[in-house]
């Protein structure tokens, strides 16, 4: 039997379940996370959103512990994800898929984005390059939907990523641009 070696984590931390993901106490940990594009600051409460949080964990990198300091495992977790998201399974491995390319991804804004991209080494340098809408192969997608994406995407100057999970959970990108015809 060939054995492989895992790679190092680079730290560990715990965080508490909460209803919009997994809040980290710990102030280092905080800093660690946030430096990697990890994680929101609200009101003085440090949040990782619930995909980060399954990201992290099934990394080894995360514990997660609920109200009674039960450790929450991955199925549990997700559970907890897909009671507020229907496409919560989608959304993750979307954002498992481009983190694991050396994507930096953020949570997106409006008109059905799932996520903002960061081009590799321009996290806190830039803006993000793409805003990425996922789906599953089949899902019907209206039409109007991914018009109103795409002009949202177009006023902000940045390129619309349609990010399709297909039958075998594979993960396909495809680029959407208003199409232009030459002039005669």
């Amino acid at each position: 039997m060939i054995e492989t070696k895992k790679a190092p984590v680079e730290f560990r931390t715990t965080g508490t379940l909460a209803d919009k993901g997994v809040k980290i106490a710990d102030q280092s940990s905080k800093d660690a996370l946030s430096s990697r594009g990890y994680g929101t600051l609200e009101n003085e409460a440090f949040t990782l959103s619930f995909y980060e949080a399954l990201y992290l964990l099934d990394k080894g990198m995360l514990e997660v512990k609920d109200s009674e300091e039960k450790t929450v495992d991955f199925q549990a977790l997700l559970h907890c994800y897909e009671a507020q998201n229907e496409n919560a399974w989608v959304n993750y491995l979307v954002y498992r898929d481009l983190r694991s390319r050396g994507y930096v991804v953020r949570e997106g804004f409006g008109a059905a984005i799932d996520f903002r991209m960061y081009e590799r080494g321009t996290y806190g340098k830039d803006t993000a390059s793409y805003l990425v809408l996922s789906t599953q192969e089949g899902k019907p997608l209206p039409v109007d939907d991914l018009a109103m994406a795409l002009q949202q995407v177009q006023s902000q100057k940045k390129e619309l990523v349609v990010a399709v999970m297909n039958r075998r959970g594979e993960i396909v990108y495809y680029s959407v641009g208003e199409l232009h015809f030459p002039s005669k």
